[in-house]
């Protein structure tokens, strides 16, 4: 840390943000206290006292920033396969080893650790613009509530299956009261409306609405971003042609919300939080939300700059960077690299038979392949239409992360590219 100019009003924030956190920690502190484990209470009363230093430092405006060298290190790691690696191996390593990660104490640590680099990283002027900008704020909730609510779901999902397997009924069949719709169930419901609609009121106050000038072809913002809603979908235009990135896949996404239900022959693990008893749904359905939905979200929301190009944590929006990338499609691989000829006398069926031959094999050869190895168990309780049905809809679901590997890679454009019939994959 050195000191550097901040503005008197960020450091004041910044001191009430510690102080914030630091009554946090002395919450958890004598959480830990009251069940016996002094050796926590004092580890999280030294934590606290820590951020009371921050707070301190803050409101003497003692100018403490993130230093360049850790700025330039985290921009370093931030680009596309990295992210996403780390995405991916994040929910495998929270999913493999989930009673160490679902641990209490190693839950707030993890989150402490997390607000500290944030009030950290909010003393670099290009990440506080980008956070504090008001579109992006629900983005930094998103994050935050998403990771709480996977937290405690799979805490609950560890509880229950540690009393499972000693014989125990799961704590939700210990809490089977009912209780009447009025008056318990509607005056809940009245006072989260009366919550939600006073939060929304002072939130409308504090964050401008964050509107432009009207729609002019000779002022285009840059970048030029949909809904953070529609920001999953606007990464996937990407790696896809808009038929298949804005009609196909989100087409599959619904139908398969639909037919969940119908596909699911596991009578376990319902009414009550259990993970082994339900394995392949949970990380299917985790891998989907969390890494091809939220994390595409915050990429394209605090990652994805101008024109489009990918920048790191700290680094600033330059419009003019460019990213020297030759897109090369499949066809070019195997004719030109591979076999030395030129395409300009094939026929598009014979020049892109490569790639036809590829995409068909992945659809009609992948089911009957997995069917008869690794996932035999299920055909057998599934049989044919929902086996097959269930896997189609993992293919399309998997063909995003495929596609991005092959251009982040090697630069791979299009499986299939037939521009004489406007068709591409």
């Amino acid at each position: 840390m050195h000191s550097n100019h901040l503005s008197s009003s960020l450091q004041i924030g910044l001191g009430f943000y510690y102080v914030i956190l630091a009554i946090m920690n002395f919450a958890f502190a004598s959480y830990q206290s009251k069940i016996l484990n002094k050796r926590q209470a004092g580890i999280w009363t030294t934590v606290a006292c820590l951020f009371l230093v921050h707070a301190v430092a803050n409101f003497m405006h003692l100018g403490w920033t993130l230093s360049d060298g850790i700025k330039q290190s985290v921009d370093a790691v931030m680009n596309p396969v990295s992210y996403f690696v780390m995405a991916v191996a994040g929910l495998t390593a929270f999913l493999y080893w989930r009673k160490f990660f679902t641990e209490p104490v190693v839950a707030w640590t993890i989150l402490s650790a997390g607000l500290l680099f944030s009030g950290w990283a909010m003393t670099d002027a290009t990440f506080r613009a980008i956070i504090t900008k008001p579109d992006n704020v629900p983005i930094v909730m998103l994050i935050f509530s998403v990771g709480y609510t996977t937290w405690l779901a799979m805490r609950k999902a560890v509880i229950n299956d540690a009393r499972i397997a000693i014989g125990e009924a799961p704590l939700e069949k210990l809490e089977d009261d009912k209780v009447l719709v009025w008056p318990d169930l509607v005056y809940t419901e009245l006072l989260a409306m009366v919550i939600c609609t006073f939060i929304l009121v002072v939130w409308s106050v504090v964050l401008k609405a964050p509107l432009e000038a009207p729609a002019a072809s000779s002022k285009i913002p840059n970048p030029s971003k949909a809904p953070w809603y529609f920001l999953g979908l606007q990464e996937m235009l990407v790696y896809f042609d808009p038929w298949m990135a804005g009609v196909v896949l989100p087409t599959m996404i619904i139908v398969g919300l639909i037919a969940l239900p119908y596909i699911d022959f596991n009578q376990k693990g319902n009414g009550y939080f259990t993970f082994v008893q339900r394995r392949f749904a949970i990380t299917t359905f985790l891998l989907g939300f969390v890494v091809l939905w939220v994390v595409l979200i915050v990429l394209g929301t605090f990652l994805r700059g101008p024109n489009w190009n990918f920048f790191g944590l700290f680094e600033p929006w330059d419009p003019h960077k460019t990213v020297p990338l030759n897109n090369i499609n499949l066809s070019d691989y195997v004719w030109l690299f591979g076999f030395g000829r030129s395409m300009e006398s094939m026929g598009w069926f014979m020049r892109e038979l490569p790639g036809i031959a590829l995409v068909l094999a992945y659809l009609l050869l992948l089911p009957p392949l997995l069917a008869k190895t690794i996932m035999r168990s299920y055909f057998v309780k599934m049989g044919f239409i929902r086996f097959f049905l269930l896997v189609t809809l993992i293919q399309f679901m998997m063909a995003l992360p495929i596609k991005m590997v092959l251009r982040w890679t090697i630069n791979l454009k299009y499986i299939v590219f037939i521009p004489e019939a406007f068709f591409n994959i």
